[in-house]
């Protein structure tokens, strides 16, 4: 890689926009962050704002970006239910407005770019586990709409554009990913109950906890993304990304409880609304195209974790209030 390579994220300074802008910085490249701090925080890439070869740039990308890149990471969504349903109107203009603008830009530069897609797209799915060529059973009007169906128009948006002016495109669909630097209070299941476990609290599950999902570790999925970017042309995706190792929430709930050695009681509350039961990617695809598949699975991937977060807690960073 030649450091004349200038990479554009957007969403750079969310969980896995900060961990992508180090890896590109690692291997080589110039790195223009741009967020606006919805959910994305100064924290995440702090360690990095000394790098001569990173650059912050504080902008909404609903709004048009003009700078000069080579590549685009398009990864500008908040893509929790707590933070995507605080202002559903927000996120859809964000998928939308956002691919609009990334594609436009790509398209006026020449520009290679990329698109965090979702496992959200296959809504609760009927098919498991789930390949691409799955058009999903998404609820066109529910409360999670604003960002099932607006990462949905993103991917229309991303094939028109490849369609109608060639443009060069890769489309990843990313399936429930945790590590370092995930929002503590965004309802995620992993942080949620991790810090749940490390404040002695009670672990709240949805539903009886027999619902399964699929966690990929973050530094699998950042390789998932580099491969998929420097991937031939003719792959454009939309490629699964995840980890295929199935764990009920229940499981998930009494490996936490036993690495964190907490004294927290498991809680039952009623699920909510258009909560898939089932989340699994098939990865074949990946593997065939990319040979990319995960290497860290959970348990590893969560003793990686769950030192971030206590150190949060000894910064007083998280209130224990939140989570009572």
């Amino acid at each position: 890689m030649h450091l004349e390579r200038r990479v554009l994220v957007t969403g750079g300074a969310g969980f896995l926009g900060s961990h992508l802008c180090e890896r590109l910085l690692k291997t080589g490249n110039q790195v223009l962050c741009v967020d606006n701090f919805f959910t994305g925080t100064r924290r995440n890439i702090e360690h990095l704002l000394d790098h001569k070869h990173f650059e912050l740039l504080r902008h909404d990308i609903t709004h048009p970006l003009y700078v000069e890149v080579d590549e685009i990471y398009n990864l500008a969504c908040p893509a929790s239910p707590v933070h995507y349903q605080r202002d559903p109107v927000q996120t859809t203009k964000t998928s939308v407005i956002g691919a609009i603008n990334a594609l436009g830009l790509a398209k006026r530069l020449g520009a290679k770019v990329f698109q965090a897609s979702t496992s959200e797209i296959y809504g609760d799915p009927t098919v498991h586990p789930q390949p691409e060529e799955y058009w999903g059973n998404v609820n066109s009007i529910g409360p999670r709409s604003c960002y099932d169906e607006g990462k949905r128009c993103a991917e229309t948006l991303f094939f028109d554009y490849w369609r109608q002016h060639r443009l060069r495109i890769k489309v990843a669909r990313i399936f429930n990913t945790y590590g370092p630097r995930t929002h503590p209070n965004d309802g995620r299941v992993v942080s949620s109950f991790i810090v749940q476990a490390l404040l002695n609290q009670n672990i709240t599950i949805f539903g009886e906890g027999q619902q399964t999902r699929s966690f990929c570790y973050v530094d699998d999925l950042i390789e998932g993304f580099i491969r998929l970017m420097d991937s031939p042309s003719d792959v454009t995706g939309p490629v699964n990304l995840g980890n295929p190792g199935e764990f009920t929430i229940r499981e998930l709930a009494d490996i936490v409880i036993e690495l964190t050695g907490s004294r927290s009681k498991i809680v039952y509350r009623p699920l909510p609304q258009d909560d898939p039961k089932q989340r699994r990617p098939n990865i074949s695809k990946a593997q065939e195209l990319l040979n990319w598949q995960p290497t860290i699975q959970l348990r590893e991937g969560l003793q990686k974790t769950i030192p971030y977060f206590e150190r949060l807690i000894l910064d007083g960073q998280i209130s224990k209030a939140v989570f009572n």
